[in-house]
């Protein structure tokens, strides 16, 4: 599994990267799959981390083109 689909959606991403989680949690696998477990997890983190980027860019140029100036920041308590 060394290619990334292109058309993977955000939540096939975090699917994909929560099973490895979980995989690498159990202890039962051997050294090399855990490491390719964890290098493929690293790569959906990239993959993720970059969908979330891209969303919220589309958000700020929405909310430009109505006038707002930025994103409000959420107070630490509503943080998930």
């Amino acid at each position: 599994m060394t290619t990334e689909k292109a058309s993977a959606s955000f939540e096939e991403t975090l699917s994909e990267l929560e099973a490895i989680v979980n995989e690498m949690e159990s202890g039962d696998l051997p050294l090399n799959k855990a490491l390719e477990k964890f290098e493929r997890g690293i790569a959906l983190s990239r993959q993720g981390q970059q969908s979330l980027e891209n969303a919220e860019q589309k958000v700020k140029i929405l909310l430009s083109e109505q006038g707002e100036e930025t994103l409000q920041t959420l107070p630490e308590s509503e943080q998930p």
